[in-house]
């Protein structure tokens, strides 16, 4: 059977094909798809049964981690609740062990009660609302048939989520956008029911039917409507989530977007309808009439039968699956072409959906204005000078609010973002003083780089932002020479092949690998090896003359992993810079061994959400990269970070997925504490000393007891929420995190009282330190058996240092 090219794993469900608004912007009932009009008003169990049946098979065979089904309509909450918690019960025990649940509703909110809260509580269901703004905003569309208003009906299901009694269930608000309504004034409206989230979509319009454009309002003025609303959020310190946003600043990186409207990420979301077809995206239904439809069904049909889908494969394709015009654009990595619906267009000019979207001016207005308002993650004022230029100079990105996050062992998204800037600000002052110390006077590679720099600065910062970009940089700096400029030639043509120009660069080839970063590895012939960047891909002139392009089998691209929530990371098993880490590398992992790989990151990052919640939204916004590392002796996990390599860390994939979360937070503190390193000064740096740590045999120099006592502030937390988890339980398991906890949070403050009284901290390093020790301070409060403080007690001494 042919192999399937990406799981499904969101799934939406019609509950209800009927509404009680008449929103005259629906794309259900008011755009061109008219199959809701012969469909059940209400999905049947049998159907319910059976898609949880479907789903269960499918994150069975494919190791899911984690699958997310929204409850839709329709409005989902006229299904009543017996049917809603028949929904919930289904999907719930049609899972495999070890498949986590993220279960969600989407309602217009009128019908939202005290009564659906206690439901959605017991049964673990989160609740979005939609909801457009102010009164005025929201009444320009959302009413009922009879002309009246939604509003208050709205805000009082928005305020019964905000009790604390149902503050955990409230996922955000969902607000369409409308150029007519004054952006300031919905964005207030919004901000003060102080949402966790908010999603601002572009109102479903094609090139048959286009969004309203008044008269007087510019050229794209969702793109100035977004912008202004950008400006108020991030004045108020990004009070909640908006995906959009962070999409752009995440692609303007590299890294993946966090929703389909945006980014080259693949669609894996289907949608079951109330009769038991299979669909596409709903925002198909505004296309024409059909459109979603895939002639598949729950009965007949497996969901790899549907992932097989043409339809579902074309939104998968990435690049490829782009017109030329959007192929060739500057910022397609981030615009993505923007919505699939988006693009299409009815005559015979047009070519169904190989267009640009109906937005494409608006979504390129919008991606390069918050490039060019110095969001957090975008472009440093560092950049790839020649060396007879001023020295760089790297920002001090810290804010006290962040540097106070840091010290405590946390860090938020925006926080991590100032890391990630402040590193690719250091990258390219790197990259400059090596190429400064070369010799060189002229570099067709350094030209190049220079010219993207002016003219596709994202394709460049997403090379430069990968972690073992300036790896080569720091060895020629510390001495090394033997790669000559080779390395810095594969950067250049990389971020030539991203920017898709038609630039051509020869790289010098050894050791028989084109190694393209970011991108992949090409067998070749060494010598003189020509790379084109197109808007198509790329091509390969070989050193004896060979042509290959990006689709040769011979290619082998850089695997990625795509975890719950819409974020990526790379699997790096190619990049010859890779081995930075002082531990051997593992090669090209076989197919068996990256879906070994891919179900142990999936259940990782679930478990890493729920046991360390503190670190993970740090973790999902900084680590791009992780590096298989061969294993070590039996009973010994080996995982490490590398100082010049921000966003990755290396690991041998231990036995179980709850140790590598804890492996994959502990090496990220030691990537978030090195870029601190790099901007502030903690201690003296003519502090000799050595220092033993409480849980090595062996002094170490202060900054490595700090390395330490930072990272394992992460393993401290760990243990001490899986000891509280097993709270008056027996058995091994229990016993084991309890006598971990123990041990672990002793060594952690002892480390911290060695730090503070070294007398070698900077006033920012003993203030670093008290954040530390505010950490530490409520683990050593929490009740212990006497068994395991005596367990713990026998483990160190056997570790203890002599004289430590």
């Amino acid at each position: 059977m042919t192999r399937i090219p990406l799981p499904l794993t969101q799934f939406v469900v019609k509950m209800h094909s009927r509404c009680d608004l008449a929103c005259d912007h629906c794309y259900v009932y008011e755009h061109a798809d008219t199959s809701w009009r012969g469909r059940p008003k209400v999905i049947g169990e049998e159907i319910l049964a059976k898609a949880a049946e479907r789903i269960g098979d499918h994150a069975a065979a494919h190791r899911l981690s984690a699958v997310r089904v929204v409850l839709h309509g329709g409005e989902p909450l006229l299904a009543g609740p017996e049917r809603l918690r028949r929904a919930a019960e289904f999907l719930r025990s049609a899972l495999p062990p070890g498949c986590a649940l993220d279960l969600r509703i989407h309602t217009n909110g009128v019908l939202l009660s005290r009564e659906f809260c206690a439901l959605f509580d017991e049964l673990g269901i989160k609740v979005g609302v939609s909801l457009d703004g102010d009164r005025a905003a929201n009444d320009r569309h959302r009413r009922y048939a009879d002309g009246r208003s939604s509003h208050p009906q709205v805000l009082r299901a928005v305020a019964l989520l905000r009790e604390p009694a149902h503050r955990h269930l409230f996922a955000g608000l969902l607000c369409t956008i409308d150029v007519e309504n004054d952006p300031a004034a919905v964005y207030q409206a919004l901000a003060e029911l102080q949402p966790p989230a908010v999603d601002f979509l572009l109102p479903h319009a094609t090139w048959d039917d286009p969004p309203k454009r008044p008269a007087g309002q510019g050229e794209n003025p969702y793109a100035d409507w977004l912008l202004t609303v950008y400006e108020r959020w991030e004045a108020d310190g990004r009070p909640f989530a908006v995906r959009t946003f962070e999409s752009v600043h995440r692609t303007l990186r590299g890294l993946s977007s966090l929703t389909e409207s945006l980014g080259l990420e693949p669609s894996d979301l289907v949608v079951l309808e109330t009769d038991g077809t299979f669909e596409q995206a709903d925002s198909l239904k505004t296309a024409f009439d059909g459109a979603p439809a895939t002639g598949l069904d729950v009965f007949r049909h497996s969901l790899d039968e549907v992932a097989r889908h043409p339809g579902i494969g074309v939104r998968q394709a990435g690049l490829a699956g782009l017109s030329a015009v959007c192929r060739a654009c500057p910022v397609v990595r981030s615009c993505g072409g923007g919505l699939y619906a988006h693009r299409y267009r009815g005559d015979d000019e047009g070519g169904g959906f190989d267009n640009p979207s109906v937005y494409c001016g608006d979504l390129m207005t919008l991606i390069n204005g918050i490039a060019d308002r110095g969001n957090p993650v975008g472009r440093p004022v560092v950049r790839p000078v020649p060396a007879q230029a001023a020295e760089p100079v790297v920002p001090t990105a810290l804010t006290d609010r962040q540097l106070d996050e840091l010290a405590r062992g946390h860090g938020g998204a925006d926080t991590v973002r100032a890391l990630a800037r402040s590193q690719l600000a250091l990258t390219r002052a790197m990259l400059a003083a090596a190429w400064g110390a070369s010799g060189q006077r002229r570099s067709a590679a350094w030209d190049l780089l220079s010219a993207l720099d002016r003219t596709a600065p994202a394709a460049l910062d997403a090379v430069l932002g990968h972690p073992y970009a300036r790896a080569w940089a720091a060895r020629r700096l510390a001495g090394d020479l033997g790669a000559g400029l080779g390395p810095l030639a594969a950067l250049a043509a990389a971020a030539a092949v991203r920017a898709g120009r038609g630039d051509t660069l020869a790289v010098t080839v050894r050791g028989g690998v084109l190694h393209l970063p970011t991108l992949g590895s090409l067998a070749v012939p060494d010598g003189e090896t020509v790379v084109t960047g197109s808007a198509g891909g790329f091509r390969v002139r070989t050193a004896d003359g060979e042509l290959i392009t990006g689709t040769d089998p011979r290619w082998q691209p850089v695997r990625r992993v795509r975890l719950a929530g819409g974020w990526t990371v790379a699997l790096e098993d190619l990049d010859p810079q890779r081995d930075s880490h002082d531990h051997p590398v593992e090669g090209r992992l076989s197919d068996t061994e990256l879906l070994d790989w891919t179900g142990a990151l999936r259940e990782a990052w679930e478990l890493l959400g729920h046991d360390l919640p503190g670190y993970a939204e740090g973790v999902r916004a900084g680590l791009t990269t992780v590096t298989p590392l061969r294993p070590g002796p039996p009973g010994r996990d080996v995982s490490a970070a590398a100082r010049q390599a921000f966003g990755a860390v290396g690991i041998a994939r231990p036995a179980t997925a709850p140790i590598l979360g804890l492996l994959l937070a502990h090496e990220f503190q030691h990537v978030k504490l090195g870029a601190v390193l790099d901007l502030l000064d903690l201690y003296d740096p003519a502090d000799t000393a050595l220092y033993f740590a409480p849980w090595r045999p062996d002094p170490r120099p202060l900054e490595g007891l700090l390395q330490g006592t930072y990272a394992h502030l992460a393993v401290t937390e760990f243990w001490g929420t899986r000891s509280l988890a097993y709270d008056g339980l027996p058995g091994e398991a229990a016993d084991r995190a309890r006598t971990r906890f123990a041990l672990w949070r002793q060594y952690t403050a002892e480390a911290v009282d060695r730090l503070a009284g070294s007398g070698s901290l900077t006033p920012l390093g003993l203030r670093f330190t008290d954040g530390m020790r505010a950490t530490v301070a409520p683990w050593l409060a929490v009740p212990l058996p006497a068994a395991a403080e005596r367990a713990a007690g026998r483990a160190r001494q056997e570790r203890s240092p002599v004289g430590g």
